[in-house]
């Protein structure tokens, strides 16, 4: 029964029934936009106006210009940080040609110094000689003024002689030298002559000769004996102990 009574009052049979003009569907969806844009224009003010109320939109363009200050001030330290490391570099690399040339100078100060010690050896060993050719008084003709010997080198004995002839305008004298080294070997006595032919000699005022002997193994040197030979006579000889 109810069902039915319902139904009634669904249907065109309804007791009450009211009859409105119908709008065209166009005019329908236009006026629902209208509605929403008005709706969205009122919704985007009122965001709008919180933010404003709020004080956000203020607060991040302050926070923006903020940021972008110190952007600028950091890329003004970082150039003045550049130009620091640039100028740094520069006194390094100054410092380091500086130093290179400093140890070029140092070299050869080096360099002259030892130059400088050869010279005052070798000046000190001409003022020795030159001062054993000072003739003494009680000497008169050929004799050796000076001999000497030392090891240079583990097996190496480097020797020298120095022969005067004195007197009033003496003549040439042409003769041989001969050495002899004495030692043990072992030890056992030991001996040996200069190897090869004796060194020839020319003496008119003096005469200087040198050179080197090679030592045998296991030998010690402990003397040297020097003799001028004129043929088979002995003019001047001299002898020394190491």
């Amino acid at each position: 029964m109810r069902f039915r009574l319902l139904r009634r009052r669904l249907t065109i049979s309804a007791p009450r029934m009211a009859v409105r003009s119908a709008l065209p569907w166009p005019f329908r969806w236009a006026m629902l936009a209208i509605v929403l844009g008005f709706c969205a224009a009122i919704g985007l003010w009122a965001f709008e106006f919180g933010k404003d109320i709020a004080g956000l939109e203020r607060g991040s363009k302050e926070e923006l210009m903020r940021l972008r200050t110190e952007v600028a001030e950091l890329h003004t330290e970082l150039a003045a940080v550049k130009a620091q490391r640039d100028q740094a570099q520069s006194v390094a690399n100054t410092a380091g040609t500086l130093v290179t040339a400093e140890k070029a100078a140092q070299e050869r100060l080096v360099a002259q110094t030892k130059q400088l010690e050869l010279e005052n050896r070798s000046l000190r060993d001409d003022l020795g000689f030159f001062e054993k050719l000072i003739p003494a008084s009680s000497v008169d003709g050929l004799a050796i003024r000076g001999l000497q010997a030392e090891m240079a080198e583990a097996s190496k004995l480097k020797w020298q002689v120095l022969v005067i002839q004195s007197g009033k305008n003496p003549g040439e004298f042409n003769g041989r030298l001969e050495l002899t080294f004495t030692g043990f070997q072992n030890g056992k006595p030991w001996s040996a002559v200069l190897p090869g032919e004796l060194p020839a000699i020319k003496v008119r005022q003096y005469g200087r000769m040198g050179g080197e002997f090679e030592v045998p193994a296991q030998v010690q040197v402990k003397g040297v004996s020097a003799r001028v030979m004129d043929g088979a006579v002995a003019r001047a000889t001299q002898s020394i102990k190491l």
